[in-house]
């Protein structure tokens, strides 16, 4: 079983996060959220291991919760 990588694991995370905030600019709310739930599917179907998605629900929901 693969396990999901919590560290930072990318080459150019400024790039990344310029493009996403791009990405989202101009959309509206039901956009927005019609917008995420493609990539979340997106990013998903590329990993394709269900054990290290698992763990990436159970860490956001858990970071979620730390949060409140």
């Amino acid at each position: 079983m693969a396990d999901l990588i919590t560290r930072p694991n990318m080459p150019d995370p400024d790039r990344f996060y310029a493009d996403l905030i791009k990405a989202y600019e101009a959309l509206d709310e039901d956009a927005t959220s019609s917008f995420s739930a493609r990539l979340i599917l997106l990013l998903t179907n590329h990993i394709g291991d269900p054990d290290v998605i698992s763990q990436a629900v159970e860490e956001a929901a858990r970071t979620h919760l730390v949060e409140e």
